[in-house]
């Protein structure tokens, strides 16, 4: 096992980590805008208000796209778990 395989590895983690996070970062992301700019037309600075509709976004988001990120998941371990008998032969 050389450098330049852990750094493969190390990436292809990061880049499933990315893919796994996105869908509820951008839907807190988009919930909370919307709240801010209702807030900012208001005048209703209240700080909690964008807790609970951020939490059912994000809740929403993982029960929709669950099935996809566990699948992606599990693909991403059985490749690691694949390439195990090519790396302890290295």
């Amino acid at each position: 096992m050389n450098d330049t395989t852990v750094i493969e590895i190390a990436l292809r983690m990061l880049t499933v980590t990315g893919e796994l996070a996105a869908p509820m970062l951008l839907t807190a992301l988009t919930i909370g805008l919307a709240i801010a700019l209702i807030q900012s037309i208001t005048s209703i600075q209240e700080v909690t208000l964008t807790f609970v509709p951020k939490m059912a976004g994000v809740s929403l988001a993982i029960i929709v796209a669950g099935h996809w990120m566990l699948s992606t998941l599990v693909s991403f371990t059985d490749q690691l778990f694949a390439m195990v008998p090519q790396l302890v032969s290295s």
